[in-house]
């Protein structure tokens, strides 16, 4: 047995990707399906609360349809999504009756953890499933979404859904040890813990993803960041390893160890750095960048330097200081051609030419959440 690290999870959420599903012949593997949910029946006959995230209904879906390949064209990709879903979630159901537990679907898009009647709606879902003893079996609707589906979003959804249901821990399965200290393929040794995110690199990222999948290392990279942020513990290890999530959400020493930010932001804050979609980036300067992370001030005109996209007020952007990094994201209070026009200019100054409709912040810091 592993050294202990962290004190046992009471609830998890356990990401499973299109990798570690399939089979070497392209299809499902349903033993490995088998093994995994006997293992959460152990969790669960421990006591402890379990949400499965998973991908791999495209992957599911490949064989049924004659397909060799995951297809490239969002038509194919949502047609396999349709067959697979079924597939993948009677044999998720099947393996765990076998063990007397039963399974809930439960499909999500980004706009359910970012509007707020669909983000409670969806936490009220969660919590009557696991009161009830059900195990809520999530993914993305990739039969009708449209850019969900070209980013295989599933390892940062699993990070926003453990935010959602208060769970202690995702585990995110993967096809190497951990995070490896440059390529696993060269013998690089894993890193048991990672502190601070930031010193990462490009070597740590690794590739996009498999044939099968469309995440890879940086996607998982990325929900340790909102897992973290959120502050919630995260695990990446090898999803093949014998009772790996047995041994993860006991708290073993097992793949890389991401330890939790101290506070745990509001859930309105999660939603607004990692659930939305920025429509545009403006970029500010050296002083707005203090005022923004030192002071916790709103951002005016005054520092804007340049405007990127065409977004409408009500939209989220991203905030980029002057070395191209984002510093915050935020809802923007008025249009593109309206942030290109004030830039640069005082809020007096905007105020005696335009009038008072020009008065309020570009962000306002309370629609505003600082990421650097």
């Amino acid at each position: 047995m592993a050294d202990r690290r962290y004190d046992p999870a009471r609830r998890v959420v356990v990401k499973v990707g299109s990798s570690t599903l399939t089979a070497e012949d392209g299809g499902l593997d349903r033993q490995w399906v088998d093994d995994l949910c006997t293992q959460l029946a152990a969790l669960r006959a421990d006591g402890v609360e379990v949400v499965l995230v998973s991908s791999g209904a495209v992957a599911a879906g490949l064989r049924p349809l004659g397909l060799t390949q995951r297809p490239t064209d969002l038509g194919r990709l949502q047609a396999a999504a349709s067959v697979g879903q079924g597939e993948l979630v009677h044999a998720y159901a099947a393996a765990l009756r076998r063990h007397g537990f039963v399974a809930g679907q439960v499909l999500l898009v980004p706009d359910d953890l970012v509007t707020r009647d669909r983000y409670l709606n969806a936490r009220t879902t969660f919590s009557e499933l696991l009161a009830m003893g059900a195990l809520p079996i999530v993914n993305e609707n990739d039969t009708v979404a449209t850019s969900e589906i070209r980013f295989g979003d599933n390892d940062r959804l699993a990070a926003l859904v453990a935010h959602l249901v208060h769970a202690d821990l995702p585990v995110l399965p993967s096809d190497v040890e951990g995070l490896h200290d440059g390529q696993p393929s060269a013998g690089a040794p894993v890193i048991n813990e990672v502190h601070d995110l930031s010193t990462l690199d490009d070597r740590h990222r690794g590739g996009t993803g498999s044939a099968v999948g469309s995440g890879g290392m940086a996607s998982k990279l990325d929900a340790a960041r909102v897992a973290t942020f959120s502050g919630v513990s995260c695990v990446i290890a090898r999803g093949r390893r014998p009772d790996v999530v047995l041994d993860v959400a006991r708290g073993e020493q097992v793949g890389t160890w991401f330890p939790p930010a101290r506070k745990r932001p509001d859930s309105r804050r999660l939603w607004l750095a990692f659930a939305h979609q920025p429509a545009g980036r403006l970029h500010v300067d050296a002083g707005a960048v203090r005022a923004l992370a030192q002071r916790g001030s709103s951002l005016l005109a005054i520092g804007v330097t340049a405007v990127d996209g065409t977004f409408e007020r009500g939209d989220a952007i991203d905030v980029v200081g002057p070395d191209g990094h984002p510093v915050a994201r935020g809802i923007v209070a008025y249009d593109a051609a309206e942030v290109t026009a004030m830039r640069g200019r005082s809020t007096e100054q905007l105020t005696d030419e335009q009038g008072d409709a020009f008065a309020a912040p570009i962000v306002h810091r309370d629609a505003m959440v600082v990421t650097a």
